[in-house]
């Protein structure tokens, strides 16, 4: 009896191991759908995939909706890791999500790129600023924008489209204006009175999705828009006349992040994704094709004569905004937004 208990518990272990083994052979990684997911599908899965012999699984969701899944799967996480705007990203940290990053090359990345205790590290610079289709503009002769002040022009009357709140392009938009009627971070009232009477008559719709943002300029029901460099690359790559202005008052920078889950038993190769996201060839071709400002500077990037790139002066003067007292008040904003600009 003890020699069999003996067999039937080495095989359950060996079974287990074995498990424990085709587990690890699968990862996966949260982060943005539409072209982002597109790019990582087909760039940057298959080599790694294929030095490593493993699996890649995506799931696509904003950063708000990544956060949500962490919180949701907190006592089971199956995300290995995800990738996050860095305002979301400061959250994950602060709820315990995140591990520190084994191995990364501290001295080929910018230090805009790293967080505290290496949790997190930026994949990609992005600049939100305006969009607008140069064709329409052309068309009704109209002057490309050069402000954030020209949003509220009424020429552009249910024209515009701005990502709501809980989106990153919003909620720079929210501060820009905040800003601009003598307030900030620390008081925001400013930027919804602008929005509430200003620019609000102009907006069409506040659409937080990729696809159905592109959508609107496609079938010409938008002709202008707050979104990020990357995502105006990536639209300017399909052929769409599409242009990208880094306003005077100064464009806001948004880092897109990534961390390796904190979680039991944690899938080694999860650090070694990571620091595959911060590796030259992959900076490369975020860069060309997702638009991104790099972060490792090794890597080799030409500018885009359509779509001005995050590189050099441009990443340098833009505007990052205090994140501490936008994540203390974030929720709070959201409800009102909802309340007063969404209604």
């Amino acid at each position: 009896m003890g020699k069999l208990l003996a067999v039937l518990t080495a095989a359950t272990v060996a079974a287990g191991v074995c498990a424990n083994a085709q587990a690890q052979q699968k990862l996966v990684v949260a982060g943005y759908g539409g072209s982002f997911e597109d790019i990582m599908r087909k760039d940057i899965f298959p080599p790694f995939a294929k030095q490593h012999g493993v699996e890649l699984d995506y799931v696509a969701g904003n950063s708000t909706n990544t956060v949500a899944r962490l919180q949701a799967q907190k006592s089971n996480q199956q995300i290995d890791v995800a990738i996050i705007d860095d305002g979301p990203m400061y959250q994950a940290i602060a709820l315990g999500f995140c591990a520190p990053i084994q191995g990364l090359p501290a001295n080929d990345l910018y230090g805009t790129a790293r967080y505290k205790d290496d949790k997190a590290v930026a994949i990609g610079i992005v600049a939100t600023g305006i969009m607008y289709n140069k064709k329409v503009f052309e068309e009704r002769k109209w002057a490309p924008p050069t402000s954030w002040k020209d949003l509220k022009d009424p020429k552009y009357k249910k024209q515009l489209v701005v990502p709501p709140l809980n989106n990153t392009y919003g909620l720079h938009a929210l501060v820009e204006y905040a800003r601009e009627g003598g307030g900030g971070e620390k008081n925001i009232d400013p930027g919804f009175k602008t929005f509430k009477d200003e620019i609000g008559p102009n907006v069409l719709v506040y659409e937080p999705s990729p696809g159905k943002m592109t959508e609107l300029f496609s079938s010409g029901q938008a002709a202008i828009a707050v979104w990020g460099s990357g995502r105006v690359k990536a639209f300017a790559d399909t052929g769409f006349p599409v242009g990208f202005v880094y306003p005077r008052e100064g464009a806001y920078a948004l880092l897109s992040s990534v961390c390796p889950v904190a979680k039991a038993n944690a899938n080694p190769l999860a650090q070694a994704f990571v620091n595959y996201l911060v590796s030259p060839p992959v900076q490369e071709k975020l860069a060309s094709a997702y638009g991104y400002g790099p972060v490792n500077k090794l890597a080799k990037v030409a500018d885009d004569p359509r779509v001005p790139l995050p590189i050099g002066k441009r990443a340098d003067a833009l505007i990052v905004i205090d994140w501490d007292t936008v994540n203390q008040n974030r929720e709070d904003w959201n409800k009102r937004w909802t309340r007063e600009i969404e209604r």
